[in-house]
Parts: C-alpha cells; structure tokens; sequence
C-alpha cells in the first residue's frame, strides 16, 4: 500500500489536493514591503481592551504600508463557540473604527479574495495538507484515548518526565498501516498527529520583530493536526491559513512565544516560508503594588463597554493605545498635538519587548482631556448628544432644546493657543455644566470660599448686579468694574497691594469674584466667569442672586 493510497482511507473524501489550493491561493499584488497581517478571535466571547490593542498595532502597521488586515475567525473550539459570535466581536469592535480590509463579515458571509476566513468553514483545506503529511510520512493516525493519554501524563508526572505525546510515550507512530486500518474498520476513532521530526535538546532560533533573537527548545511533540471531529488544531489551522492567505506578520500576544517553536516547525515540515512572528507585551495593571494582568473579571477598565458607557472618546482611546505601541509616540504627540495617528511612523523596534505594559488609566483620562479641550464645539456638541441619547435621556433632551446655547458653553475657554481641559469623557460635562440650565439649577449647597458671612455676601451682590454689572461690557470693561467694586467695598482690587499690605484689606478681587461666581453657579469653581454672565443674562443672574437667602 502507498502512503498516498493511506492518506486517502484515513482521510477520505477530501475534494483538492494540496497543489490545487495553492493556485487557489496565489500571492497577493501588493506594493514592496506591505504588511499582511490579521486579528484572529475565537468567537468565544466578546473581544476585551487587549484584544483591542492587538487589532490596533496589527492594523497600524497594515495601513502605514498599504499592506492589507483581515479578519479570520478560529472557531475550531466549537464547544466554546457563543451564538452570533462573529457578529458580536465585529459590534464590539465597530466603535473603535476598527475596519479590515477583508475578512468575515458574518457566519455566512466575507469579503476578499483569500476565503473563506471562517476555519470550520476550511475543513477540506486543512485535511488536503494533512493528506500531504501522510504521503510523505510526516504524520500518521493515532487511537490514543483520553484515559490512555491521562495515564501517559502520570507516568510522566511520576518519573519526571516532560510531559507531552513524544519520543517514547508516542506509541501510535510506530503502528503499522495494517494495524490502523483494522482499528479504522472495527470504528476506532483516531486524530491525525504529526510526526516531528524535532529533537528537544537542538535549539530552534525565533527572530522576533518586537523581541528580538530568541532560542526555543526543537519541538518533538507529535501534535494533533487534525481532531477526530475532522476539525484542525488551532496550530495546524493556523500555519495552513497564514501560509494561504499570504499573512506576512503574525502579531499577537506573547503568552504565544513557547508555542513558536511548533508553529515554525510546522511550516518547515510543510515547505511553507514561514512569516514574521510579532508578540507584543501584555496588558498589565500595578494593583496596589502588585504587578498582573489586565483582567475582564477584576477591572473594568478591560471591557471595552467601559468606555462606550463612561463616554471616554474613541479618538483618545486609540491615542493611548498608540503610546504603548511605540515608546516614541507620547514625545511625537507632545510635539504635534494636533498630529493623528496616521501621520506617525511605528516600528517593531520600538516596541516594549519586555514582559508587559502597565495599563494606565489615569494616563489615558489625561490624554482624553486633552482631547476633547482640541474638539470644536460643533465637534463635542454633537458627540456629546450622541451619548447622552443612549445613556442620559434627560441630559439630551435639555442639550436638544438649547444646541447653540449649549455650543457656547461647551466653547468657553475653547478657541484659545491653551483650551481648558475640564472633561476626561462625555459622561463629565453635565456634573460640569448642570448649573447653566433653569432646569437642572438648584440653589442650595453653595460653595463659598474665604467669604461667608451672609450681610456681606448680599451686599458684594446687591451692589455688583444693581451698579456695575452691564451686559454689553467687553471682558476688560467688565474685570475693571469687579476691581472697582472691589476697592468701593473695602477689598484690594490689584492682587500685588493686597500681596504688599494684606491687612490694610477685608480681602481682594479674587474674593469678590468667588462670591459671584458661587452666587451663580452655587461652584466655587468654574469656567471664565465673564463666560458665564454673558451667557445666563441679566435677569437670570438677578434671580439667581435673589435666591441666594
């Protein structure tokens, strides 16, 4: 019996051979140095923020080349597989504006050339490269069952032992063909291992673009390549669907590295060249001095709900997640503040090749700030309207019935060389803004600061809205009054004679205004004041004053 005549009862009815699917397949017309590479979930569950940050670098250095980022679903684990599963990870991923050149669409549908990008839907792919396998003695069925393969790790367990189906605990590899098919007949079932021809104490030389050269033990597992189910392996799977689909650098986690040595010996057993392998640090979190990953279950900030609910931008998310991609980024943004992500070159070599990078929140509600101080008010209004229609309906029916007002407040401070920088996300700007509204004012809980006493409060207001304030003063007019009324009150209307001759004054200008600012805003903090005046109005500041009591 041949071995092509073997390869043929233990995997029958397979439609093409391998030859046949390389001219499926053939190589992609790209420009020199494009990047192909993918984000492969299992749909499993919904992507997290370290999964987010492996589409993003993956796309990155994609779209920087004109290379292409597809999505491929490895659902060989159906057992683990959720229902609509692509569908959720492609909503989940859509507000992150994380788009793919092609890859699958749904379970029924993709779009590209290179398909299809679903690996259940591949079957006969992966069995043709079996198939290959086993004609040319590089893989061989094996009818080790669970228990037989339980046993086998306590004997390894007991003596010492590595563990894993090799060497001598590989029994199967030496059955006859005869023999395999007597057990095929009598309903056995059997998976297809490879037969690695590696050997554990040779060194096999890992070129990593992100960590550099790094030496891993020759694999001599003979791994499952197809499971009796007729799916493959994931690192079968894999290395056949990269090797297809043209992938020129494999970016993904490094809890991936010890696993390499198989994936390039794969490749190499295949006659495959195998592709750049890129494994970026984790997603790590200091928690109260101790060191960890990133957890969906711990943190919240790991979801990427969390950041749809809060309101944290999208734009300032991604900024963040390019500062922990290249080392060099956070400089170049202090340089170009008004610089996007598209217009900055990344590099593997500027990567964090150690064993994580802290996930900083703080850091990134810092770069949000910033963000959302360089919107335009039409900018901010309109996402901020977006927000609050899913998330605070009463808020946007307020915001809906005032839009230009509530542009003009949310422009405050705005259109200057240094914007005031009050909000981190959409969800911080009504416990910012509340008090500009009739329908949200409440006189109560005043703020006031180093002036208390009641008399004086309403003398400081009295006199304020009754002899100086005017509604058509410019800013300078205006600040010269409160300095004006300031000295007429008893209080150092320059703060440098107050700072020279403290006691000579009940207080100084910046008193004053505090007590006006509070008296409307109940707040003793606040944006420009004169901002605020101009835009409640006269009357309205009047009332206000008045329920003050």
């Amino acid at each position: 019996m041949t071995n092509k005549e073997y390869a043929d009862i233990l995997l029958p009815g397979v439609k093409h051979t391998w030859e046949e699917y390389e001219e499926m397949y053939p190589e992609r017309d790209l420009p020199e140095g494009a990047i192909v590479t993918r984000y492969a979930p299992s749909p499993t569950g919904l992507p997290h923020m370290g999964n987010l940050f492996q589409a993003f670098v993956s796309k990155v250095f994609s779209d920087q080349t004109n290379g292409v980022f597809f999505l491929r679903i490895e659902d060989t684990d159906t057992e683990r597989s959720i229902e609509n599963g692509i569908e959720k990870i492609l909503e989940a991923l859509k507000p992150f504006n994380i788009e793919f050149t092609e890859g699958a669409i749904s379970q029924t549908e993709y779009k590209g050339n290179y398909g299809p990008y679903i690996q259940s839907k591949r079957e006969d792919i992966y069995k043709a490269y079996a198939k290959k396998l086993i004609e040319e003695d590089l893989a061989y069925p094996s009818f080790a069952s669970k228990e037989e393969l339980d046993e086998i790790r306590r004997e390894q367990e007991l003596s010492k032992q590595r563990l894993g189906y090799y060497g001598r605990w590989a029994k199967d590899r030496f059955i006859s063909h005869e023999e395999a098919i007597e057990r095929i007949n009598n309903g056995e079932e059997y998976t297809i291992r490879l037969k690695s021809p590696g050997d554990f104490f040779k060194k096999v030389i890992l070129n990593d673009a992100i960590k550099g050269k790094i030496e891993l033990p020759e694999n001599d597992i003979d791994e499952i390549l197809i499971k009796s189910d007729g799916l493959p392996t994931y690192h079968f799977a894999h290395v056949i669907d990269d090797h297809l689909m043209h992938t020129t650098h494999v970016i993904r986690g490094d809890e991936w590295v010890s696993s390499t040595n198989k994936h390039l010996q794969m490749f190499e057993v295949l006659g495959f060249k195998a592709p750049k392998y890129c494994h970026i640090a984790p997603l790590n979190k200091n928690d109260n001095g101790t060191i960890r990953k990133l957890s969906k279950r711990k943190d919240p900030e790991a979801t990427l709900m969390y950041y749809i609910e809060e309101g944290i931008p999208v734009g300032a998310v991604m900024l963040y997640l390019a500062t922990i991609t290249n080392s060099n980024f956070e400089a170049w943004l202090d340089a170009n503040p008004n610089g996007k992500i598209e217009d900055f070159k990344f590099d593997f070599k500027k990567a964090n090749s150690s064993n994580g990078s802290l996930f900083d929140l703080p850091k990134l509600l810092n770069i949000s700030k910033n963000y959302l101080s360089r919107l335009s008010k039409e900018e901010i209004y309109n996402k901020l309207l977006e927000y609050t229609k899913e998330y605070d309906k009463d808020f946007y029916g307020i915001i809906s019935k005032y839009p230009e007002y509530t542009k003009d407040i949310l422009n405050i401070e705005r259109e200057q060389k240094k914007p005031r920088k009050d909000y981190a996300k959409y969800s911080d700007i009504k416990q910012g803004i509340w008090y500009m509204y009739d329908e949200l004012y409440e006189a109560k809980d005043y703020e006031w600061q180093k002036i208390t006493d009641k008399e004086e409060i309403k003398n400081i207001l009295n006199t304020y809205i009754n002899e100086y304030y005017d509604e058509n003063d410019d800013k300078d007019t205006w600040f010269s009054k409160i300095q004006d009324l300031s000295n007429n009150l008893g209080y150092a209307g320059n703060m440098k004679d107050y700072k020279e001759n403290p006691d000579n004054y009940k207080g100084n200008v910046a008193d004053i205004s505090t007590v006006i600012r509070v008296a409307l805003t109940t707040k003793s903090q606040t944006p420009d004041l004169y901002e605020l005046l101009r835009l409640i109005g006269k009357d309205k500041i009047k009332e206000r004053f008045n329920q003050f009591d």
